[in-house]
């Protein structure tokens, strides 16, 4: 139960930081998700989805909530990576494996290359269906979907 509660004080603080910076965003340096200044580069394999993500030096990423375990890896730089769980610095080169649930506020202290590894075991390349695979809206959806895999 106290385990609960911590991550959900955590999440709601996530959920908060992204909310101010979003408020008070410059576009240069504060975005969420796909665009022009962190532009993502997608590869599949079978049964394999990577996204890849160039983030220059002094800028700042929210990330998605992840519906599933999947592995990251710190190709080159250094982040500066807050979650429910707290907040870690990373080195290139690195991996981490992220639970279910995952979200990420990340700071790019150096210019860095970070993927993501995802299954993908139906092999869906379009990119729309995908994400509703892999992500949640937010966090009352991942907690429905977490639900309906019981």
């Amino acid at each position: 139960m106290k385990k609960e509660l911590k991550s959900s004080k955590h999440r709601k603080a996530l959920v908060d930081l992204e909310k101010q910076l979003l408020s008070i965003a410059d576009d240069k340096y504060i975005k969420t998700g796909d665009n022009d200044l962190f532009p993502l580069k997608h590869s599949f394999a079978h049964g394999i989805y990577v996204r890849e993500m160039k983030m220059d030096k002094e800028t700042f990423v929210i990330g998605k909530i992840h519906k599933h375990d999947h592995i990251w890896f710190l190709l080159s730089g250094y982040l500066i990576v807050a979650t429910e769980n707290g907040t870690e610095e990373y080195k290139a080169p690195c991996y981490v494996k992220a639970p279910a649930g995952s979200k990420r506020a990340i700071y790019a202290v150096e210019e860095s290359i970070w993927v993501n590894v995802h299954t993908n075991p139906d092999n869906i390349q379009d990119l729309e269906v995908l994400e509703k695979e892999i992500i949640a809206k937010n966090y009352l959806e991942y907690e429905e979907f977490k639900q309906l895999k019981k």
